[in-house]
């Protein structure tokens, strides 16, 4: 499979091999689900707390005697069985992250952009740099030229220093380093604007 490289005018100046070993043949979703899924529980804060029993506002002091009132035995109004008692088995705080086998996201990530690929959202560039005025107007007429629209995931190996400050302020423009790259980033956007280098680099990691 080939696929074309555009320079900053969407001239094309070249053509990149994509691998059918890599990008070619069934799109594993169930992998990208799992993915998605491990990265967001990544980010959850998990700071949900309630109190139990012994965190309650109330006195420890047995309301009644425990025989002979014919009234159900009873140790302190915090009980969790009365109004405003604690909570019994209640969230608390902590961690939701867990890790996935590195194969899975490989996996992962491959079928994400085979996905974009098959969609017609990835875009091959030469290379990506700010204008001669490095101005943020500049890299929003370019991305648009590119007909990169809504969100757009931006993959370079390293982003030159110029176009990443032109380009950070535009709105649903996320930046993205090759060996950075998650299946989540590639899949939650509408385009895809890959360098060659990064493209290569890339199929190089998930052959």
């Amino acid at each position: 499979m080939k696929i074309d490289v555009y320079n900053s005018k969407r001239e094309t100046v070249g053509s990149v091999d994509l691998s059918d070993d890599v990008f070619g043949g069934r799109v594993k979703t169930d992998l990208i689900w799992e993915a998605v899924v491990q990265e967001n529980a990544a980010e959850r804060r998990g700071t949900h707390a309630t109190k139990n029993r012994a965190l309650v506002s109330g006195s420890g002091k047995k309301p009644w005697r425990q025989k002979g009132t014919g009234r159900a035995r009873v140790g302190e109004i915090r009980n969790p069985l009365w109004r405003k008692g604690g909570t019994v088995f209640g969230p608390q705080p902590r961690s939701y992250e867990y890790e996935l086998p590195r194969k899975v996201k490989l996996g992962a990530l491959r079928a994400a952009i085979a996905q974009k690929v098959k969609d017609g959202a990835v875009m091959v560039v030469d290379k990506l740099e700010a204008g001669a005025e490095r101005k943020t107007k500049e890299t929003a007429a370019m991305f648009e030229t590119l007909g990169a629209k809504g969100k757009t995931l931006v993959i370079d190996v390293k982003h030159e220093d110029g176009f990443m400050r032109t380009a950070r302020n535009l709105a649903g423009v996320r930046l993205v380093v090759s060996s950075r790259v998650t299946a989540r980033d590639v899949i939650d956007t509408n385009s895809v604007i890959v360098t060659r280098e990064a493209l290569e680099k890339l199929q190089a990691s998930l052959g």
